[in-house]
């Protein structure tokens, strides 16, 4: 091996282990709850998996919350939630039934009047049926990702390798649900389509390294735990600077979109943080441990006699 160990990631996996764990425990605590609490939603759900309308008002100059609350009761329409954006330039509410064209155009029509014709708005109207719909559709779309990725994975490497890379692209995506979950976030389409792509990219880093440890192996002599952990970090190390590279290429992009993009896109921004920080971590500190646990219980494993016959 040519690369320097700089940290051994293997000798110190369980405090990897133990801190994935507990961010797992307290998702699963919310889940728990909100199981055993009507009242309590395990996701805050936006108006794509929730009836509704959301309406986003780009203002063009600041506004003050307490007058655009009025102008919203003043149309007959006062939202369940209202976030003011942006350089408190940018309007958005969400209402929990879904508004008709003319109730619409009253709520436009007070901003309008108030803040010139230079107000622009963004209508987004869900009903029932076609929330339920789709968020059918959106856990059928991520089944059928991870499960394609399962069976490649399974197929392009041997099952070891397999079982450690699918534990953790769900650990990924559970992790994005969970930060989701307990800072109480709103989750749409977007949400769903940064999750898919978390996914994508994680399985993507994972391969990276644990290819790197399969061409290792082949020119290893593995007698010990000593040897297996030597060669996995190495591993590790050779594909560094590739792992760290990449993400912070993404995530440059992904914070300026969370910075400077509108309030729609926003959410989605920050899923795709949450989710590349969740995959480059997972991927040297958890997925390799994983594979390390699972291949060392060979070293010690009883070999098969081998059969001889005399003449």
């Amino acid at each position: 091996m040519h690369s320097k160990i700089h940290y051994d990631f293997i000798k110190n996996r369980n405090l990897f282990f133990i801190g994935s764990i507990l961010i797992t425990l307290v998702g699963l605590v919310m889940l728990v709850i909100a199981t055993i609490s009507p009242s309590v939603d395990f996701l805050h759900y936006g108006v794509d998996f929730k009836a509704g309308t959301t309406i986003d008002l780009t203002i063009g100059k600041t506004v003050d919350k307490a007058e655009v609350e009025k102008l919203f009761q003043d149309a007959g329409h006062s939202p369940s939630v209202l976030t003011i954006g942006g350089n408190n330039d940018r309007v958005s509410a969400r209402f929990d039934e879904t508004l008709n064209d003319d109730s619409v155009k009253q709520v436009t029509g007070a901003f309008t009047q108030a803040y010139g014709s230079g107000v622009s708005a963004e209508i987004s109207a869900v009903s029932p049926d076609m929330a339920t719909e789709m968020g059918r559709k959106a856990i059928m779309a991520v089944a059928i990702a991870s499960l394609c990725i399962c069976l490649y994975v399974t197929i392009r490497f041997e099952w070891r390798f397999a079982v450690s890379a699918i534990i953790t692209i769900l650990y990924d995506a559970f992790f994005v649900l969970s930060i989701f979950s307990i800072f109480r976030f709103e989750v749409d389409l977007p949400f769903v389509a940064a999750v898919l792509t978390t996914i994508g990219y994680s399985i993507n880093d994972k391969i990276v390294i644990l290819d790197r440890i399969r061409e290792n192996m082949r020119f290893a002599k593995i007698k010990t735990e000593e040897d297996l952990a030597d060669v996995v970090n190495h591993s590790i190390w050779q594909t560094m600077g590739r792992s760290i590279n990449t993400v912070i290429t993404v995530l440059f992009a992904a914070v300026s979109l969370f910075i400077f993009g509108s309030e729609a896109i926003k959410l989605f921004a920050l899923a795709k943080i949450f989710g590349l920080v969740s995959g480059v971590y997972s991927s040297i500190c958890l997925a390799t441990p994983l594979w390390y646990l699972l291949r060392k219980r060979k070293i010690h494993a009883p070999q098969k006699p081998v059969l001889t016959t005399n003449p």
